[in-house]
């Protein structure tokens, strides 16, 4: 099927119910898939399931603000079609600012909307938001330091929601009312912990067309530290694109922490 014209403007916010009433959008193109290339996730032996050994006092380091950006992943790793975001996707206040009456899911749609899955008190921090010009898609990526018991318990809360909050109605800043699916997704197996999770938006457009967000949710706990990744849009989101920033991003954040234990 011949991709849509890029410049063919769809009103994909409009769509979710009029959830921004006044503000249009550009219409989600994806090219041949010929013209495609695959995200080719760096190559490496299996990783091994087994936890890290536990460093002594004295050789355990700090996560500093320097080492989180440093651990960043970015547009060079992923290749074509990313690259640093141009800001806040349009779908961000449009459809993630809702309300919903069960309380665990309420937290994971404000946790969404914070990008602050592991809490908003995490620090240091490190944040990258890249998009996806074929798709319109955006994803985002952060570093962050964390008691790992804490870490543990975000990911075991995350682990539940596909039973906690399998489907539930949401409704927006405007009074839409969205139909939310939350499922789990599979991750590569990096780092020390990690849950994957994938959620479906789904609205109507003014003309009664079904209109879906799709969301991809990863948290990894690495060591002592922890990573997240969003990844989203109305068209196509690349879950390889996912995936590499999961395997990449946990390789690169342990071997900066390696190298801060060396300057110690």
């Amino acid at each position: 099927m011949t991709p849509p014209r890029a410049s063919h403007v769809a009103a994909c916010v409009l769509a979710l119910a009029g959830l921004l009433a006044a503000t249009g959008c550009s219409a989600l193109s994806t090219p041949p898939a010929a013209a495609k290339p695959p995200i080719t996730p760096p190559t490496s032996a299996a990783p091994s399931k087994s936890p890290s050994p536990k460093a002594s006092p004295a050789a355990s380091t700090t996560l500093t603000e320097a080492m989180a950006q440093a651990a960043l992943i970015t547009d060079a790793d992923l290749g074509e079609p990313w690259t640093p975001t141009q800001g806040t996707a349009t779908w961000h206040d449009g459809v993630l600012k809702a309300k919903t009456e069960l309380p665990d899911c309420q937290r994971l749609l404000d946790s969404l909307y914070a990008d602050d899955l592991f809490g908003a008190d995490a620090q240091p921090r490190a944040v990258v938001g890249l998009d996806d010009q074929w798709n319109e898609a955006q994803l985002r990526y952060q570093v962050l330091a964390r008691p790992p018991a804490e870490i543990d318990r975000t990911l075991a809360w995350l682990k539940d929601l596909p039973q906690k909050c399998a489907r539930f109605a949401a409704t927006t800043v405007t009074g839409a009312v969205l139909g939310v699916q939350v499922m789990e997704a599979p991750l590569p197996e990096a780092g020390d912990a990690r849950q994957g999770l994938g959620l479906l938006l789904t609205g109507q457009s003014p003309a009664g067309e079904p209109v879906t967000l799709t969301l991809e949710v990863a948290a990894v706990r690495v060591g002592e530290d922890a990573i997240s990744v969003t990844n989203g849009g109305f068209g196509d989101v690349q879950t390889d694109a996912t995936q590499a920033a999961v395997e990449l991003g946990a390789r690169r954040l342990t071997e900066v922490r390696k190298q801060g234990r060396v300057q110690v």
